[in-house]
Order: C-alpha cells, then structure tokens, then sequence
C-alpha cells in the first residue's frame, strides 16, 4: 500500500511507496501522524513546493461492503492503483437494533397502560428522507470520501449510478435489438443474477465454474425473460434440462425445486438498499465541489473482464468509469469495518425488556476507551506474550483485546500503550490478490513497516 504524506502545515501531497516512507522515518525527514491509513507528516517541506499529479477516487456502492480505490489517473485515461478499501458497513446491525428497541417499547408501554398514549408525536419525517440504516451508508462513503480528501490531493470522484449507454454516443442512430448485441450486453442481468444465486449452479451446487443464464419455465413452452424465471446453471445442468421445465427435471429431487422456486420469487434486498441510496450518495458527493463522474454496473465488469482483473469490492471500484488501462492493481486491501461509537443505552435488559444490569456512565477507564488500537506487552502471569488490536473495556481494569487471532481476555491496563484512538471503524489488512482470483487471507492491522516507528512512544507518535 501507498503512504499518505502531508506537509508540515498539515496539507496533503503525493502519497509514497512503503520504503521511501521507511527512509523518511529513520531519517528524520518525517513524523508519524496516523496509523490507520498509515500518513507521515514531513518537517522539512511545504505543498506550495511540490509538484501534483492527478488523483481520483473511485467507489463501488454496496449494501454490506463498498469499495474504494484511490488511482492516479492520465489524460488518456490511463489508470494506476494508489490504494484500495473495503468499506464494511453496519447498516443491517442498526436495522436490527431499532427492531429490538421498538419492540421493547412497546412491552414497556403495555405494562404502563395508566400513561397517556404517545403516537403522532414522533416529528414529522423530511420528504426524500433515509431510514437511519440507509442513511448510515451514505454517510460512511462521504466519511472516508472526505477523509482521503485531507490525507491526498484528490481532483475527482467516480461512483456506480445506472447504466451508462456508450453504444448511443458509438452510433447516434441505434435502436431495436442493436442494443442487446453490443458489446455490454448481458451485463446488467447476468450481475444481478450472479449476487442473487450466490454464483453457484442452481440445481448442483457447483461454483467456481463457467456459469450460464438458464429458463426455470423453458422459453419454448411459455416462459419469460422476467428476473423471476431466470436463475444460474452449468454447462452440464443447463445442457440435461434442456427444454423441461424445473418440475420434471427435479421431480426427484423435491427440495432442490422447492428451494429454487421460493429463491426465484424472493427479492434481493441487498439490491434494493442500494438503488434506494445511490442518488443520496451522488447528490453527497456533489458537495465536496469535485467533478463527480457516474457509470453504470455493466461498465465496470466489462472493464474488468477486458483487463482480466479478479472480482473483489475494491478492484471493482478501480475499474468504475471511462479506463483505457489498469495497472499496479495487485496491492493488498485495508479493510475498514464500521463499529461505531458506543451506545447511549446504559442498561442491559433480558429478553423481557427488563433492567438485568447497569452500564458505567464513564466511557474512559485508566485512559482508555472501548475501540481504541492497543499494544499490550504482557510480562507476567498466564498471558505473557504480545498483543495488539481493538480493546474493550472494563471498570475493573482488566480489559479484552480483539487480535487477528481471536480475543484475549484479562489483560491489565497496566501492560497496554494506545497505538490509535478509536474513530468508530476497525483496520485489518487483506493480501493482495493474484490473477488466480485465490481468496486473500486477513493480516494484522499493523504491517511490519508501521512497527519501527511505534517502538518509541506509540501514543505520543500519533
């Protein structure tokens, strides 16, 4: 990954490669000012001295996990990969805690009937207005849309919208079928299919192979080109189904049918969160005064079938809007995974809606709060070894630290140094992926590089 660089004022420049970032700490040159993205700050050097090249950042929306690229672009529209995220939002983790608050309110108020009723009193909602799980994902994008913005020089912004008609701009005059023989035909549908059937066969369970868009009901016998009748198959399934319908060629496989035809009616609610908050987030993104360019789903995998790019969140954002070519994809991915700030919920209650316990009304304990990065250095006792991670903690002083590894309970605050601050948002890194497509195995949240420059006062280096 790229190193985020600014000046001595504060002011972002160019970002720089892990060794000359390394060179630049042990020289002097440079300060450690964040951990997560890892940023340096110079002491001997100013923006207005310093030449830019142009930086676009680039999003993939998604209803769990949105991708971002960062990419140093040309005129030709040649593009280099700076830096790549995995934005994983909590959209579904709110969704199911106003379900249960609501559902707890109501218990409450069945028990309280000598209280005056309290309905039409909630305010008025805005017209245009996002649930608050919506509205969360629209918020995280523009976060980090503005955070890389004060960490680099970045000009403009790319994001996925609606289908983009390049054949229209190719041939003024085209109409009819010439739309479904162009270059980007089948996109659109074959995406959607691919995120609905988990991209394995419907009828085998095979993945990981070739799959083709197959008829439940055969289009010789009546059946449409409707979403609700399409479905996924193998060369081999698809090649024995022929033109029978789904019933006769699963009549001995009950559950198979069974499973395909509720799966085949039920709608993707994934894809829903995302058409509801693409228009929110390209009227946010409009504020930031950058030129936003938009493109539409089957641009980007063709984009990314022409240069032979593996599927991932963050590569699909490298590839959103007009390229020409791609290099220095192959980085490893900072994954980013909202957690919040806390809850102003200071009880516990049981599956009653009953009080079972009482939360401190003190955040901090000994210095530290719930989501600060930590590094413990356990000397003695039953847990001797080094730690680092997220921590969690306890009035007692005995906190949890979350590592790579799994959690690590009791350890005492006496043996922990703040690496970072929680800002609601948990760092893992993920390995570069090769061209194979071979699934990326999750790292520690500090890479050897960063450890150098924390060994002298990790608190005081941020």
């Amino acid at each position: 990954m790229a190193v985020f660089v600014l000046d001595r004022s504060g002011r972002p420049l160019m970002p720089c490669s892990e060794k000359r970032a390394r060179l630049l700490l042990e020289r002097g040159r440079a300060r450690v000012h964040k951990v997560m993205p890892f940023t340096i700050r110079m002491v001997d050097r100013k923006a207005e001295n310093s030449e830019f090249q142009t930086l676009r950042i680039k999003l993939d929306p998604g209803s769990k996990t949105t991708g971002i690229a960062l990419v140093r672009e040309t005129k030709d529209k040649d593009v280099a990969v700076v830096n790549l995220f995995d934005l994983h939002h909590r959209g579904r983790q709110i969704s199911e805690a106003h379900t249960a608050r609501r559902a707890y309110r109501r218990l409450r108020r069945s028990k309280l009937r000598y209280r005056a009723p309290r309905f039409l009193n909630r305010g008025n909602k805005q017209r245009g207005c996002l649930a608050p799980s919506l509205q969360h994902r629209v918020d995280t994008c523009m976060a980090w849309v503005r955070r890389l913005g004060r960490l680099a020089a970045v000009s403009a912004i790319s994001t996925e919208l609606v289908r983009f008609d390049m054949q229209a701009i190719e041939n003024p005059e085209i109409e009819g079928a010439q739309y479904q023989q162009g270059t980007l035909a089948g996109y659109e549908v074959r995406e959607y299919l691919l995120e609905k059937w988990s991209r394995v066969c419907a009828y085998c369970g095979t993945k990981d192979v070739p799959l083709q868009i197959e008829h439940i009901h055969p289009k010789s016998q009546g059946g449409s080109d409707r979403i609700s009748n399409l479905t996924l198959a193998c060369q081999c399934c698809n090649q024995k189904k022929g033109v029978l319908p789904a019933e006769l060629f699963l009549a001995k496989k009950p559950d198979v049918l069974k499973r395909i035809l509720v799966q085949a009616k039920r709608p993707l609610k994934d894809a829903a969160a995302v058409n509801a908050t693409r228009w929110a987030l390209v009227n946010a993104l409009k504020t930031t005064e950058l030129a936003v360019e938009t493109a539409s789903g089957g641009r980007t995998k063709f984009n990314r079938s022409q240069f032979g790019i593996p599927k991932t969140h963050a590569l699909d954002a490298a590839c959103v809007g007009e390229v020409s070519s791609i290099t220095n994809w192959q980085k490893p991915t900072l994954s980013i995974k909202a957690m919040g700030r806390g809850s102003y919920q200071r009880t516990r209650l049981d599956r009653y809606g009953c009080v079972r316990g009482y939360l401190t009304r003190s955040k901090s304990i000994q210095g530290f709060q719930t989501g600060d990065m930590v590094k413990a250095e356990v000397t003695k006792g039953k847990k001797i070894g080094s730690y680092t991670g997220r921590v969690a903690v306890r009035a007692t002083g005995s906190f949890n630290i979350q590592t790579r590894n799994g959690l690590i309970q009791g350890v005492s605050h006496r043996f922990c140094a703040v690496v970072q601050r929680g800002d609601g948002y948990g760092y893992s890194l993920v390995a570069k992926t090769d061209v194979t497509g071979t699934p990326p195995q999750h790292r520690d949240f500090a890479p050897a590089l960063y450890l150098p420059a924390l060994k002298c006062g990790v608190s005081r280096a941020i």
